[in-house]
């Protein structure tokens, strides 16, 4: 599996996940800078996603929406605040409503993502940081450690499959 270590840490408000994949960094930043493709490991394997909006530069937004095995629509929000292709990028992610207006009484997250070459394939870090220790909290007991494994775990059979294709 690519997720490889899952650290959260309350000192420093953290949440840090790594990963290895059996892709080149140009080819893993592709997932992650076109939305159809980001749709296919966006979220729990049951719980594929939808992107309404995806303006991926500085300053852009991205809308999304997962839709449970019964139909149910999680919405949430991404903006943009420094993308550097093909190695990294920053940016606020926040839950939102089936129809993507953000939901203020739930946590911003502030996420770096950085993808570096390492043993002829990508090592990522994925750094999600938090306002207070509550908010943290409530991800974690949201299941956000299981549900971004189960979709950064889906990238390499993603790739192999589109490699087939």
């Amino acid at each position: 599996m690519p997720v490889i270590d899952v650290t959260p840490d309350t000192e420093m408000l953290t949440l840090t996940i790594t990963a290895e994949f059996a892709a080149p960094v140009e080819r893993v930043w592709q997932v992650y800078s076109d939305p159809r493709q980001l749709e296919q490991i966006w979220g729990p394997p049951e719980y594929p996603a939808t992107f309404t909006t995806f303006e991926f530069h500085p300053g852009g937004r991205a809308v999304y929406y997962m839709t449970s095995p019964e139909g149910e629509r999680f919405g949430g929000w991404w903006q943009f605040v420094k993308i550097d292709a093909p190695t990294s990028m920053t940016f606020e992610d926040g839950f939102a409503d089936a129809e993507g207006n953000p939901l203020h009484d739930m946590p911003v997250t502030s996420n770096v993502y950085e993808l570096t070459a390492a043993d002829g394939g990508t090592r990522a870090v994925y750094r999600s940081s938090y306002a207070s220790v509550e908010d943290l909290q409530k991800v974690l007991d949201m299941g956000v450690v299981e549900g971004s494994t189960q979709a950064i775990n889906q990238i390499d059979a993603f790739l192999a499959r589109q490699r087939r294709a």
